[in-house]
């Protein structure tokens, strides 16, 4: 892949995180986040619930949000290469916390997640001609 079309996956990346995780950046936010997740489980028909979080699971939820967030403006910014390398093992790690989380027993409505995840990783991990472009 050419330099100029790996960094637009990147872009492209950090514009999914920003979108998936802007909702996970405060209690208030992600409260609508879990409702629009539960409400969308029941219209597939979905019979497990999306669960109820507890303060200490609400404060991991807001921090990872943050930090996604903040992640993902900073390769909208300035993308590089680099950034897009790193990109891709943090997205590895993701998929493989929540494949451990779906085996065992969290809401298949992670899958969506798991293939996002995988994709831009794979993505992110491809060689780049002329990678002297930042």
């Amino acid at each position: 892949m050419d330099t100029s079309s790996y960094l637009r996956v990147v872009r492209a990346s950090a514009w999914y995180d920003l979108v998936t995780t802007i909702g996970f950046v405060t209690p208030w936010t992600f409260a609508a986040f879990l409702a629009g997740m539960d409400a969308l489980s029941g219209l597939l028909g979905m019979p497990q619930r999306v669960p109820a979080f507890e303060p200490a699971h609400m404060l991991m939820v807001n921090l990872l949000g943050s930090l996604v967030v903040v992640w993902a403006v900073l390769r909208l910014r300035d993308t590089q290469v680099l950034y897009g390398r790193y990109d891709a093992v943090a997205r590895f790690l993701f998929a493989t916390w929540q494949l451990y989380a779906l085996a065992h027993g969290a809401h298949p409505l992670i899958w969506a997640f798991v293939v996002f995840e995988f994709v831009f990783g794979v993505a992110e991990a491809l060689p780049v001609r002329n990678q002297g472009v930042k």
